[in-house]
């Protein structure tokens, strides 16, 4: 579990019960069961329709008003959300809303391009959402698993 099976994330929010099972005096060692219980728990989990989970954060940008747009629209383009927005003085704004952390994971380095260096940004963790399913596909596509040693 805490290597995954689906993109090789760590699994969480799971239970796992042992209801049966035997032991033999010649035939059974430890080493056997890892390996057992290792691949029924591939295949009961792949059969449960697993989801990646991403964490969200909350932004908040601040930039001069004539770039509310476009950092509207770049924050939309991320698969965020904007909740509001705030005007300051000196003509300044400040955009708040929701985006998936690996989306804003290059921020600084993009809003410095859009703002000529004059922006600024702040994020915190807010929560957990479920990956879309297309990004999702993606990041199973891209996995590549490393033989384990048994």
């Amino acid at each position: 579990m805490p290597k995954g099976v689906l993109a090789g994330y760590p699994v969480v929010d799971v239970k796992v019960s042992l209801v049966d099972g035997k032991t033999h005096p010649v035939d059974s060692k430890d080493i056997a069961f890892q390996i057992a219980g290792r691949e029924v728990f591939k295949k009961a989990f792949l059969k449960a329709k697993p989801v990646l989970l991403e964490p969200i954060v909350n932004i908040e940008v601040t930039v001069p008003m004539d770039f509310v747009g476009d950092i509207a629209r770049d924050i939309s383009g991320k698969r965020g959300r904007i909740e509001g927005q705030d005007v300051l003085p000196g003509n300044m704004a400040v955009i708040r809303g929701h985006v998936p952390l690996a989306e804003v994971a290059q921020y600084n380095s993009q809003l410095k391009s859009v703002t000529g260096g004059q922006g600024s940004y702040t994020i915190e963790l807010s929560h957990y959402e479920m990956v879309p399913p297309n990004v999702q596909q993606q990041i199973v596509a891209q996995y590549k698993p490393k033989e384990e040693s048994d």
